[in-house]
């Protein structure tokens, strides 16, 4: 659950990154491209109130063009706000207005959405141009890491989400200092002295597991341990401490103190590691689909048509493909009038695949879609998850460069061979053999 959880965001986050992309390459004429943030809790009657003044505002300007395009837009995003009775929990982003296709037509656009974690920032903006800068802010990582900060005196457990750092709890201890005195003593002091250090760790330990355990999975994406003794990396080391929490630590810090102060020192110092768990569990996910290839378990594929034909069969557990994947699935209806789906590259120079292959006709064309869009809306109905990758990684470039971008880890083996016997839709790959 919590994997499909993961994967959900990560789809969501992918969705506002290629709105942003189309919206900062969206120019119109004049200043009629209006963009309306809500914040959750506001009133929509106050945004409306606000359309109406603004509506009269712009009825004085000059340039006929110019006045009858924004009153256009500030009616468009009127009847968008009419659709709402309230403010969504997570609030509303709307971008409305005339913008200019690549042919030099002027065309409507009208985008309005929930976003999928909310957004505090509120903005009204009439340019020409749409503002995403605010969106930017729903990009931004609300990953959760936890801090066990522990020295001689006592222990605190920490959470960091995003820029808010919360102490669960702390505890002190009092653990008996190393002395000379003791003459024949001097070792039974010292096995008390290592029972209560062994007992701390215990409680450590402990205290850990319910802090940062719940309903049996860990509720962080990653553990720091901090410390300026050689604590830390005995509770790292300690047969005492979860396992599930062992798997978990990103980093082990050394800091000058303890307590809260220990805890700010601990999240500079390891911020860099923490920038780059994303990019250890894509790396760990990529190596995982080559182990795969390279044990020739048969648990894999490549390749637009047959990632697609395994994911009809119902048998891929993970979907791996790259973000920023230029593939367009084309949906023809043949001269019998059957449906056919095919999949090619926007830059595709051959044409032959809208060629009806028993009439020698052209097709004619239904619809068009990103195969990224397809995949994001319909990944569920086939039991798959569904995870973005980018090219940083040189595992990651090597998945894009050698595989077309497009994978997946299958729960079963599938022979592809017997599947393209009997598919009747027809895919078309622009990628090379892989090798």
């Amino acid at each position: 659950m919590e994997q499909a959880d993961e994967a959900q965001k990560n789809i969501e986050i992918w969705k506002v990154k290629k709105l942003i992309k189309s919206l900062e390459l969206a120019k119109g004429n004049g200043t009629s491209m209006i963009s309306l943030i809500i914040p959750p809790k506001s009133q929509i009657s106050f945004y409306q109130k606000l359309l109406t003044d603004e509506y009269g505002t712009a009825s004085n300007i000059k340039s006929r063009v110019n006045r009858l395009s924004v009153l256009s837009a500030i009616t468009s995003t009127q009847q968008k706000l009419k659709l709402y009775n309230k403010v969504p929990p997570n609030g509303l982003v709307l971008y409305c207005g005339d913008v200019i296709t690549d042919e030099g037509k002027e065309k409507k656009l009208n985008i309005d959405f929930e976003p999928f974690k909310p957004i505090n920032t509120k903005l009204y903006l009439c340019d020409n141009k749409f503002h995403t800068e605010a969106l930017s802010e729903l990009l931004e990582s609300d990953d959760n890491y936890g801090f066990i900060v522990m020295d001689g005196n006592g222990s605190l457990f920490g959470l960091l989400s995003g820029n808010t750092r919360t102490v669960i709890t702390k505890f002190t201890v009092d653990l008996p200092k190393k002395h000379g005195r003791g003459g024949q003593s001097a070792l039974r002091f010292a096995r008390l002295r290592d029972e209560k250090r062994h007992n701390y760790i215990r409680k450590v330990a402990e205290v850990a597991v319910q802090c940062f355990i719940s309903n049996d999975k860990v509720n962080v994406n990653g553990l720091v341990l901090a410390g300026s003794a050689d604590f830390k990396t005995e509770l790292s080391k300690s047969d005492m401490f979860d396992n599930r929490l062992q798997a978990k630590i990103v980093k082990i810090v050394d800091i000058s103190y303890g307590g809260e102060n220990g805890f700010n020192q601990a999240i500079e110092l390891s911020a860099e590691a923490l920038a780059n768990v994303k990019f250890i569990q894509e790396k760990k996910l990529i190596t995982q689909y080559f182990d795969e290839i390279s044990q020739d378990t048969g648990k894999f594929c490549y390749g637009v048509s047959d990632t697609l034909k395994a994911l009809e069969a119902g048998s891929c557990e993970t979907v791996i493909v790259y973000e920023n994947l230029d593939v367009i699935r084309y949906t023809y209806k043949d001269a019998e009038g059957n449906e056919v789906i095919v999949h090619a590259s926007p830059e595709q120079e051959d044409q032959t695949y809208n060629i009806d292959k028993n009439t020698g006709t052209e097709m004619e064309m239904i619809s068009e879609q990103p195969l990224l869009e397809w995949l994001a809306e319909n990944y569920k109905n086939f039991g798959a998850t569904l995870e973005f990758i980018t090219d940083r990684s040189s595992e990651g470039a090597q998945f894009v460069r050698g595989f077309g971008g497009i994978g997946a880890l299958l729960r079963y083996a599938l022979n592809f061979e017997q599947l393209a016997d009997e598919s009747d839709d027809e895919y078309f790959d622009d990628e090379e053999d892989f090798i």
